[in-house]
């Protein structure tokens, strides 16, 4: 009987798996939650049809609770966008997200992974440094805040060999 309310309610533990261009809706839901400018359903279904795009999803039942999406090109990879609904935040999930698709992309032969991430995100910033990324540039004026006001990115390493 629990089994059967979980996941009508869909409680319980998130399940992590590859996501496929059937989320590609649910993941522009998600992104367009969580980011400034969200990407459209057309352009999440563009890079998820990709052969050099790797993307892991978070599900409660039927209901996406988080993402995360790399590109793939000369043994390197980029951290395009990761995102995890207001429910979610603070519970580890991006982390265990982060350490799945990490260990997905050394698996496939990826030598480093890049990203940016907005340098006023705190808990991205935290995130990534506790997952052993290291700061190797700064894009000032990268990111445009809700207020106008531009902010700068990181840009972040780690090295997976």
């Amino acid at each position: 009987m629990r089994q059967m309310l979980v996941r009508l309610f869909g409680r319980g533990e998130p399940t992590l798996s590859e996501a496929t261009v059937r989320d590609a809706a649910a993941i522009a839901v998600l992104h367009g939650a969580s980011f400034r400018r969200g990407w459209s359903d057309v352009e999440i279904e563009q890079l998820l049809t990709g052969r050099n795009t790797i993307t892991h999803r978070a599900m409660v039942g039927r209901s996406l609770r988080g993402f995360i999406l790399s590109r793939l090109a000369a043994g390197e990879a980029e951290i395009l966008s990761v995102a995890v609904t207001q429910s979610q935040r603070g519970r580890g999930l991006a982390r265990s997200l982060l350490n799945l698709h990490l260990r997905r992309l050394a698996g496939l032969g990826v030598k480093a992974v890049f990203l940016e991430v907005d340098e006023d995100n705190e808990p991205a910033r935290r995130l990534y440094r506790r997952a052993g990324f290291n700061e190797v540039g700064r894009r000032p004026g990268y990111y445009q805040k809700n207020n106008g006001q531009a902010a700068t990115a990181l840009v972040l390493r780690r090295d997976l060999v």
